[in-house]
């Protein structure tokens, strides 16, 4: 499955002009023969928003994703995008997976939240393993600083997670985790993982670009650069299984071994 990674912070604090670079985008991706489209984290509204963070948020099934479904139809290629999402009793740091019929397949609440600003205003979701079924495909779903604890990934693995979206907001000076920590990821878990970045000043933040589709093989697809970018890259699912078959990792483990991990 061609696969399009949207490296941009678009227009930080409007969903109207961020559905516009979506809806382009998309545009883009469909006609490069791309299926999906992944935007980075809270790309709806911007990362670096504040106290707006309350006032922008919408529930999973609110107008914004009404209008992502309405671009993924139209373009034909499924999205996944990051957003506030408003839930019953608090604010969450999500990402959404719509399919190319405009189906909401698969929704995702951040469990490692990052810094001052997200514990702020966000509340930690509480389910570790979100997937859905995409063009063959058993898709996961994380975001940004959840992709740096390995027990996370390694849970996608064994639940059978394929290729792993990673809506980000990495900032420096922690660019290694693009360079080398994801593909390194990828490798050690059997996957493909789209890792999907902001860029350039936003508020306080400076993020660093580097968007990436690794392979099993720890090498990377697809790399962006600093600045906006769409960059394509293909999962192909017949090298996915020759690399699980030739890399024991998961059936090696001994996991009687990890008891004191929790």
């Amino acid at each position: 499955m061609r696969t399009a990674l949207l490296q941009s912070s678009g227009r930080p604090g409007s969903a109207v002009e961020n559905l516009k670079v979506l809806d382009e985008a998309a545009g883009r991706a469909a006609a490069a023969g791309a299926g999906l489209l992944v935007a980075p984290e809270m790309f709806l509204t911007g990362y670096a928003i504040g106290d707006d963070v309350a006032r922008l948020a919408e529930p999973a099934d609110g107008d914004a994703a009404d209008a992502v479904a309405d671009i993924a139809t139209r373009h034909r290629v499924a999205i996944a995008y990051g957003y506030p999402e408003r839930g019953p009793h608090a604010v969450h740091n999500s990402a959404q997976l719509i399919s190319a019929d405009g189906t909401r397949l698969a929704n995702y609440r951040k469990t490692h939240l990052f810094g001052c600003f997200e514990r702020d205003h966000f509340a930690p979701g509480d389910q570790q393993v979100v997937q859905a079924e995409l063009d063959g495909l058993r898709v996961g779903l994380m975001i940004c600083y959840d992709v740096e604890f390995p027990e996370n990934v390694r849970a996608h693995a064994l639940a059978g997670t394929d290729l792993l979206l990673v809506p980000t907001a990495q900032m420096h000076p922690f660019q290694f985790v693009a360079e080398s920590l994801v593909p390194v990821r990828a490798f050690e878990s059997q996957m493909y993982i789209a890792y999907v970045n902001r860029t350039g000043p936003e508020g306080e933040f400076e993020f660093v670009g580097l968007s990436a589709l690794a392979g099993p093989d720890g090498v990377a697809r697809a790399r962006a650069g600093r600045g906006e970018e769409l960059v394509l890259a293909d999962v192909d699912p017949a090298f996915l299984a020759a690399s699980r078959a030739a890399n024991p990792y998961l059936e090696d483990r001994r996991p009687g071994l990890y008891g004191s991990l929790v």
